[in-house]
């Protein structure tokens, strides 16, 4: 494989991290992957394992972990920036100075920023003062642990600067993932974030006992609203007709190892927001938060997304699950 970046910085070492980063090394890149706690960067060096968030994974030697951010950005110019939405910037403040002028930004999460309703590659330019072209968005219907496993997958890489884009395709393209470049990386971020919230949505319907049929419903009616919130702010219909699209909701929507998934079906059966959370042990269900911001940006669209409207209904004002089910479906009939 055409190696591109020679080193590259991964910043965040939880599981999507830690599976980005095996990815970059298995395609011939070094990799320091920096780590908030010590135990895992301990880890990672000594056992090569990460099995707090990778059990059973073995990863390359070409990776390196550090505790210390200024030591994995020292001269790299790829960063990728694999921390959840809610603390990129507060992240992102404290890296800046050690980020080298000119490099390639790559941004991991998918979400919406609470307050500001700023995308992550937005955030991304408000705070490190790069320019657009320097911004790349990995995004797509990818699982960490198959990836880790090397099952067989396919994954957008968004940038508005096409020599970047092809630059990360190749640091990425290995025998198991098969990387596509696009330009519309407000498409490609659409699609990653909203897809969290309508995977809870699934995840509440299986776990009150509902089954493929209304999950079918949800995913379809989560793609329309996806879709209109998408085109308001400019995305191509195609991206979201495409893997960071339609790809991404299908895989979180329907897989067991999806966190949305899995913290929906949870509040589902009845547990409380606590407990759910309690029960993820610090893997981050990104919805909770973003659907609360993409209803906020939604609404500033005037753009209508009921099941993104029930699903922070369910999280935030204590309404149930029954509950909302009867209120999506005692709507106002119309055409499709």
């Amino acid at each position: 494989m055409g190696n591109a970046l020679g080193t590259a910085a991964v910043m965040g070492a939880g599981a999507w991290g830690t599976a980005v980063a095996k990815v970059l090394a298995d395609a011939g890149n070094d990799v320091r992957l920096w780590s908030r706690r010590s135990q895992v960067a301990d880890e990672v060096n000594t056992a090569r394992t990460n099995t707090g968030y990778l059990p059973g994974v073995v990863l390359p030697a070409a990776i390196r972990a550090t505790v210390d951010p200024a030591e994995a950005l020292d001269g790299v110019t790829t960063v990728v920036l694999g921390v959840p939405s809610q603390t990129l910037r507060r992240n992102l403040e404290d890296w800046r100075i050690s980020i080298a002028d000119g490099a390639t930004l790559v941004s991991l999460a998918k979400g919406i920023e609470l307050g500001t309703l700023m995308r992550m590659s937005q955030v991304i330019i408000a705070v490190t003062g790069a320019s657009h072209s320097q911004v790349a968005v990995v995004s797509g219907p990818n699982l960490a642990a198959e990836i880790a496993a090397e099952q067989p997958a396919a994954t957008v890489v968004a940038c508005s600067d096409s020599g970047r884009a092809v630059a990360l395709q190749r640091a990425l393209s290995t025998g198991y993932l098969r990387p596509y470049t696009n330009s519309d990386v407000a498409g490609t971020e659409i699609g990653g974030a909203c897809k969290n919230v309508i995977a809870l949505a699934c995840g509440m319907a299986a776990g009150v006992g509902l089954g493929e049929n209304t999950a079918a419903a949800i995913i379809t009616r989560g793609l329309a609203e996806i879709m209109r919130l998408g085109i308001a702010l400019g995305a191509k219909t195609a991206t979201l007709a495409g893997l960071a699209g339609v790809g991404d909701l299908v895989a979180t929507c329907t897989s067991p190892h999806s966190r949305n998934r899995a913290f929906g079906f949870r509040l589902g059966r009845g547990e409380s927001l606590d407990a759910a959370r309690r029960a993820v042990e610090g893997h981050v269900a990104e919805g909770v938060s973003s659907c609360t911001s993409i209803l906020a940006l939604a609404a500033s669209y005037d753009v209508e997304m009921p099941l993104t409207e029930a699903v922070h209904r369910v999280c935030h004002q204590g309404l149930s699950v029954d509950q909302a089910v009867a209120l999506l479906l005692g709507r106002s009939t119309k055409p499709e």
